[in-house]
């Protein structure tokens, strides 16, 4: 296939908006090569999920994939002081599914939904000090902490040291620009060695005396005489930080940002409060903040008309996805009621987000618990700052107007 198409995500116009960029790339080109990220970026929504559904030729595991881009991916892995410990984002079925099935332990949905009126007072607590009227920085005034004492609190982390989470946090999320710096590599090595000491700590005192946490729960679950050694219960609450707390965060970002730019939704959600649920799936969808995933083929596929070969990274693009008028009425439309609404932005198949239910669940809080502080909110002059990487996406800065 010829094509005019181009994917550079690297201009500043792709920070502010994606999805013209990756519109043109759909229609154009589905199954386009990237020479600058030597992989494969797949636009289309049924093509990205019969990659997500198809774990055997699409792969987790960056062992399987070959090439500059995967050698880098590689490097990052063995460099980390987690070094090659596996993680049920980063491994294929069967370990994968041993894994799963003691990870899920610590996330079923009434654990889950047990820790609502926990996170309802944690949002109180956080825009208690916000002004009645005037200006209030939504990121670092409850975007962010939010989520960030909500993982602590499950982790068993003291309340002095959330800041130094959201730190490691931030610095570890970093890597999902895929094409690191090697400043960038050595912040986040310092970062994950910082969390490791940390961590590692909590887990030996944990063995020696379990109590009411996340750490506690997994160092005693049990799948068919198999438990998680230490490496992969650190491995795993080093993935649950940058996890929990980002794509959260981003949900929150995103979700606020959409509604201030379209007033009549904001005004309909103060009106029907009971629509939220419904309503955070559609934010979901309409400004993902997972915007991609990657995979690794494990033999030759043939897409469109193009050869993937074996070994080589292909990129879902799930904010593309998300948006395909093959799949969604309108896409570029936010409908709070849309039905059906089969959004990938929790991906689909075996990894499905696992803290799906937590992240919906905070969200839903969190835009509650703004509505009823304020009446009346708008976007400040200037308010907006995008900040996010290639596979993450969400407002950096987001300055409300409050009355």
């Amino acid at each position: 296939m010829t094509t005019a198409a181009v994917f550079n995500p690297f201009v500043p116009s792709y920070r502010k908006n994606p999805y013209l960029q990756l519109g043109r790339l759909r229609e154009a080109d589905p199954v386009h090569f990237s020479a600058a990220l030597q992989a494969w970026i797949l636009t289309r929504y049924e093509d990205c999920l019969a990659v997500m559904r198809d774990h055997a030729t699409f792969s987790s595991d960056a062992h399987n994939a070959r090439g500059q881009l995967a050698e880098a991916l590689q490097q990052q892995r063995r460099e980390s002081p987690v070094g090659d410990v596996a993680t049920v984002l980063g491994v294929d079925p069967p370990r994968h599914t041993e894994m799963r099935a003691i990870v899920n332990r610590a996330f079923t949905p009434r654990r889950v939904q047990a820790l609502r009126p926990r996170i309802e007072e944690i949002a109180r607590e956080l825009l208690a000090t916000a002004p009645v009227t005037g200006d209030f920085e939504l990121m670092t005034g409850l975007a962010q902490p939010l989520p960030v004492i909500v993982i602590a609190e499950l982790l068993g982390v003291p309340a002095a040291d959330r800041g130094r989470f959201k730190h490691w946090s931030n610095a570890i999320a970093a890597t999902t620009n895929l094409l690191q710096t090697e400043e960038m590599q050595a912040t986040t090595r310092q970062a994950v060695q910082e969390v490791v000491d940390y961590l590692g700590a909590f887990i030996r005192d944990r063995q020696r005396e379990p109590r009411e946490d996340l750490i506690s729960v997994l160092v005693a679950a049990d799948e068919g005489g198999r438990r998680l050694s230490p490496e992969e219960i650190l491995a795993f609450a080093i993935l649950l930080l940058v996890a929990g707390n980002e794509t959260t965060t981003n949900l929150i970002g995103n979700g606020m940002a959409a509604l201030l730019e379209h007033p009549e939704a904001l005004a309909r959600l103060r009106e029907e409060p009971d629509l939220l649920p419904v309503a955070v799936e559609e934010l979901l969808r309409y400004d993902s903040p997972v915007q991609g995933l990657a995979r690794f083929t494990t033999q030759a596929v043939e897409m469109h008309g193009r050869t993937i070969a074996q070994g080589d990274v292909v990129l879902c693009m799930i904010g593309s996805a998300n948006h395909d008028p093959a799949a969604f009425v309108d896409p570029d439309a936010l409908v709070l009621d849309r039905d059906p609404n089969r959004h990938l932005s929790f991906g689909q198949g075996i990894h499905f987000c696992l803290g799906a239910p937590l992240a919906r669940l905070e969200a839903d809080i969190a835009f509650r618990a703004l509505l009823d502080r304020w009446r009346s909110l708008s976007l400040a002059e200037g308010g907006l700052e995008r900040g996010g990487t290639l596979l993450l996406r969400g407002p950096e800065r987001l300055l409300l107007r409050a009355s």
